[in-house]
Parts: C-alpha cells; sequence; structure tokens
C-alpha cells in the first residue's frame, strides 16, 4: 500500500465516539455492521515481528503530530514499564494534544480496519441511517447475510444490540456495537417494524463489500452508487463509465459515502476529466498535488448527488469534480473533513493516527470543518431532483 492510500483520509470522527468508530471512514454513517481493519499478519504480542508501517511515525507536519506521535510512544513504554495498559495512556496524550482527529487503535483494530479497505469486513449486514428523531433505521440489508437471513427488511428500527439501547447515538457508536473480531460470534439486536417490536440473535459473518453498484435509470441514464473508496474502486468507476451507453449522463452517488483511500478518489475522477489537478495537500509544510490520470470521459453530463455522510475522500471527489466545472452537485453540505492522517506504531503494537496536514480543492478551498456546498441545495427527494437536473443537462452537444 503506497503512502498515499495511508492517508487517513480513513477517520471521519473523533476518537471520543469510539472504539470501533475507527471502522468508520470506511462504512461510517451507514454501514451498521461493524467493519474495517488490517493488514498485519500476526500480532504484535504474538512474539513475532509486524511488518513496518509505510509511512514513518516522523513523517509529519508541523501541526504537532511528530511532538504527538513522541509523546503518544512515551506515554506508552512508561505504561508498559509500569504495567498499565499502553494504549490507554496513549489515547490520554493524543486527546490532550487536540489534535481533533487522532485516534489509538488496537493491534486487533487496526488488523479490521485494513482489511475493511481491502473490500471485507465481519458483521451482520446491514447498513443504517439515525432519523431526526434520534432513533436508528435500517436503510439497507445485504442480500445473503446474516441480517438478511434473519428476515430483518430496510426500514426496521434498531432499539438495542446486546442490550443496550441505541437511540440517540451517533451511528459510528452503533458500528462498535455491532462490528465484531471473528465471524461467528452472537450479536442480540432489539428490533420494530410498525407496531411490532422483537429481538433477534444473529451470527456474525465474514462478509464482502460491494463498493460500486451500478444502476440503469429512465431515460438512459446511469447511477453509480459509491458507497466507500476501497480497493478496487475507482477502477471499478471506471469501467461502469466507459461501459455507460454512449451519450447517457452519469448520476454519481456519493451519499453516505465517508470516504476510504484517496487513491481510489483520485482513480475514480480520472473517469471523468482527462488528466490535471484533482486536489493539494499539505505534509510537512510542503505543498503537494494529486492529478487524475489522462483519457477520462469529459463529453457526458455528470450529476454528483451528496448529504451530510459524504466525507474525506467523497468530499475530494465531489470538490474537484465541482471547481473544474465537470458535474453539477446536488443534495446538502457535506461533512467536512479534509485533514490527512498517518499511522506510526507504539512499543506494545497499537497504531496512532495523528493528523499531518489538509488538502484542498482545485480552487483552493479548503473542506476541513466546511464540507462542500452544493450547486442545488435540495434536502428532501434529492436523488429525484437529481435525475430532473441530469435530464436538463441533456446529451453532449
Amino acid at each position: 500500500m503506497s503512502g498515499l492510500d495511508r492517508f487517513a483520509d480513513r477517520l471521519a470522527v473523533p476518537r471520543r465516539v469510539r472504539r470501533g468508530a475507527t471502522l468508520t471512514l470506511v462504512f461510517a454513517s451507514v454501514l451498521v455492521t461493524g467493519a474495517a481493519t488490517g493488514s498485519w499478519s500476526e500480532a504484535a504480542d504474538g512474539g513475532r515481528k509486524a511488518p513496518p508501517l509505510p509511512v514513518r511515525s516522523d513523517a509529519v507536519a508541523p501541526s504537532g503530530g511528530g511532538r504527538t506521535a513522541e509523546r503518544a510512544a512515551e506515554a506508552a513504554a512508561e505504561a508498559m514499564a509500569d504495567g498499565k495498559s499502553a494504549e490507554k495512556a496513549a489515547e490520554e496524550a493524543v486527546s490532550r494534544s487536540g489534535d481533533r482527529w487522532g485516534s489509538v487503535y488496537s493491534h486487533g483494530e487496526y488488523r479490521e480496519f485494513e482489511q475493511a479497505l481491502d473490500g471485507a469486513y465481519t458483521g451482520v449486514g446491514l447498513w443504517a441511517r439515525r432519523g431526526a428523531d434520534g432513533r436508528i433505521e435500517v436503510s439497507r440489508v445485504q442480500k445473503g447475510g446474516p441480517a438478511d437471513r434473519a428476515g430483518i427488511r430496510e426500514g426496521d428500527r434498531l432499539r438495542s444490540i446486546d442490550g443496550r439501547r441505541v437511540t440517540g447515538r451517533p451511528v459510528t457508536e452503533v458500528v462498535s456495537l455491532l462490528r465484531g473480531d471473528r465471524a461467528g460470534t452472537p450479536v442480540r439486536l432489539g428490533l420494530e417494524r410498525a407496531t411490532r417490536a422483537w429481538s433477534e440473535t444473529l451470527r456474525r459473518a465474514r462478509l464482502s463489500t460491494d463498493s460500486v453498484t451500478v444502476t440503469k435509470l429512465s431515460g438512459g441514464a446511469v447511477m453509480i452508487k459509491v458507497a466507500a473508496f476501497t480497493k478496487g474502486s475507482g477502477e471499478a468507476v471506471r469501467s461502469a463509465v466507459r461501459e455507460a451507453p454512449e451519450g447517457a449522463g452519469i448520476l454519481l452517488d456519493l451519499r453516505g459515502n465517508s470516504g476510504g483511500l484517496v487513491s481510489e478518489a483520485v482513480t475514480a475522477s480520472s473517469a471523468l476529466v482527462d488528466g490535471g489537478l484533482v486536489a493539494t495537500y499539505d505534509v510537512r509544510g510542503e505543498q503537494k498535488a494529486l492529478h487524475a490520470e489522462r483519457g477520462g470521459d469529459t463529453e457526458r453530463p455528470v450529476v454528483a448527488l451528496v448529504d451530510g455522510g459524504t466525507m474525506s475522500a467523497a468530499e475530494l471527489l465531489t470538490g474537484a469534480l465541482q471547481d473544474r466545472g465537470r458535474a453539477v452537485v446536488v443534495g446538502s453540505r457535506t461533512f467536512g473533513k479534509g485533514s490527512v492522517q498517518m499511522p506510526s506504531r507504539l512499543p506494545d503494537g497499537s497504531v496512532a493516527e495523528l493528523t499531518v496536514g489538509h488538502y484542498r480543492t482545485p480552487s483552493g478551498r479548503a473542506v476541513d470543518g466546511r464540507g462542500i456546498t452544493p450547486d442545488l441545495e435540495v434536502e428532501d427527494g434529492a436523488a429525484a431532483r437529481a435525475e430532473t437536473v441530469l435530464t436538463g443537462l441533456g446529451p453532449p452537444s
């Protein structure tokens, strides 16, 4: 995995919403089954040496990431010497640093996280969203997964997980409760459907994710839904654009896409632009740039559909298409995570991911804390409005 792949454009929530929320960037506000992690083949505490992380712990920006990494490592080492939790000590050091996105993950969490970026996760196969009333609703069920086999449907409400009420909790915490380290472990869900309330015990399974799905719309347009930027998703977007009927418009649905691998978002941009700038970012005070490959389709009309769950790499792609006049952006303001994190291993094998810089859109707009404002802001019925806009753009002349 390249240094670019290691941008933790990964975590879209502060550590305080916690454990397992790591996994949120990949499936975050939507993938309730829990997801993400790992590329180390052996545990560091298992007596075998874990392979080095591809980004050095000193590869940091003047934002304090380097100092924070040193403090976290020192705190972890001192805690280990005293027989205390190194991970907890490192978390406290990161928390005191003021790094909004800084996080410390156990070896197992980080492994699961990286596996999710490879397109797999351990969970029950459902997606969810939090309604305006704070209740957690099932927004999608993965075909053939444990939730599907148990008869859980889109629109069902989650009341509890293993006895813990979830109403009002951030979806990231729900992810943490639902995810599992091993397939076969049980999780008990409290559910509601209309006036019916019941409980269901499911067994977690190792599931693959379909990050990119393609649907033909009425009128000949094609909708490309990108749920997360996992490995191969960028090329899947390029293939979908190439295979779309000649002149067909593209509706790029990035709603609920909480990011993933920056390199995959850049590859996806290459489907719709003919080279050129995608974003700039700073690391260690140096300005760097991300460029699309040449040869993308610049003729088809494109609408990008976004919402408050559109984060990180998905915002990077949205900003590039908007700035370059390549897409009309429809929906609601995006989340606003435009920071870059890089990992460093701590003495006990856990990993600290700390902010080292920020990225900007081609026109120089900052995203972090601001998000992307759509060209057409729509709350309800955004998908239908996006289709209408796409139809109005018409075929290329």
